[in-house]
């Protein structure tokens, strides 16, 4: 059986969070993606140097694609050669019309729980900013995104926290360049349906694939607010059979980070374990 399996990166498939690793999960889990029927696409908000720089110091597998940026960028990876799809640029543009990444900016300059983040961390139809980490965060991204509407801009606003540095993270997108519309537009392109996909991850910006129909995973190491958020959208949505929570045991891992990953995929495709002798 072919079967995709999206991750994201940090927290979920890298152990860079406060809770413990397995120690074996990684390793399974590079069995796991070297099978033949295997196609392996990591889904981030790291940008090309990032994401790269995270595959050599945690020795990752080499990825088929990476879906970067948040989803505003897919790379087909080919024998350490990324190559960006040109066809996913033209698919996300028109949703901010003629308006540029500046122009956004500027619309949105004044808003003081605004901070615009590093020029490494923006790119063309990204604009991301630092937040103070608000209890009514979803108040700040009603009114910009009624900001950006009536500018006819139509953009997906991204909310989530960086654990360590303490404080809201916010990506503005074209609103179909979603990690969501990332990886489903991938398999569109790969012919693969919800049967043979699967995506794993922890955090908000995670939520729109979490709550969807595609399998999702998510991690035991992610936030109990992400949690109950993740299990409230989906019943919302009528998409709890496509969610799994990790809760740790499977082969006596704890079930954080890969041994989520690995724990959410016996679940969904219990043929694999068969097929690894785990």
């Amino acid at each position: 059986m072919r079967l995709l399996i999206c991750t994201d990166l940090d927290r979920t498939l890298l152990p860079n969070g406060a809770e413990p690793e397995s120690p074996d999960a990684r390793s399974w889990f590079h069995r796991v993606v070297a099978l033949p029927e295997v196609t392996l696409a990591f889904v981030t908000g790291r940008d090309e140097k990032l994401a790269r720089q995270a595959i050599e110091e945690y020795k990752l597998p080499l990825p088929d694609f990476v879906v970067g940026d948040v989803g505003s960028s897919i790379y087909m990876c080919r024998q350490g050669v990324w190559q960006a799809s040109s066809e996913w640029q033209a698919h996300i543009a028109p949703d901010w019309g003629i308006n540029s990444h500046s122009d956004l900016n500027v619309l949105l300059d004044g808003v003081q729980e605004l901070e615009l983040q590093e020029v490494s961390r923006q790119n063309t139809y990204k604009l991301s900013y630092y937040t103070p980490i608000l209890s009514n965060h979803k108040d700040l991204l009603s009114i910009l995104q009624k900001k950006l509407l009536y500018s006819n801009i139509n953009a997906s606003l991204n909310w989530s926290i960086d654990e360590r540095a303490n404080r809201g993270l916010l990506d503005i997108l074209p609103a179909c360049a979603s990690k969501r519309h990332a990886i489903e537009f991938l398999m569109g392109k790969l012919e693969y349906s919800y049967d043979n996909t699967v995506f794993s991850g922890d955090s908000g910006n995670d939520l729109p694939v979490l709550v969807s129909a595609i399998p999702s995973i998510l991690v035991r190491n992610a936030s109990s607010d992400i949690k109950q958020e993740a299990e409230k959208m989906a019943k919302s949505t009528n998409t709890e059979k496509s969610l799994y929570l990790a809760q740790g045991g499977f082969k006596e891992m704890n079930g954080n980070y890969a041994a989520g990953i690995l724990e959410g995929l016996a679940h969904y495709h219990p043929e694999l374990t068969a097929l690894l002798e785990f």
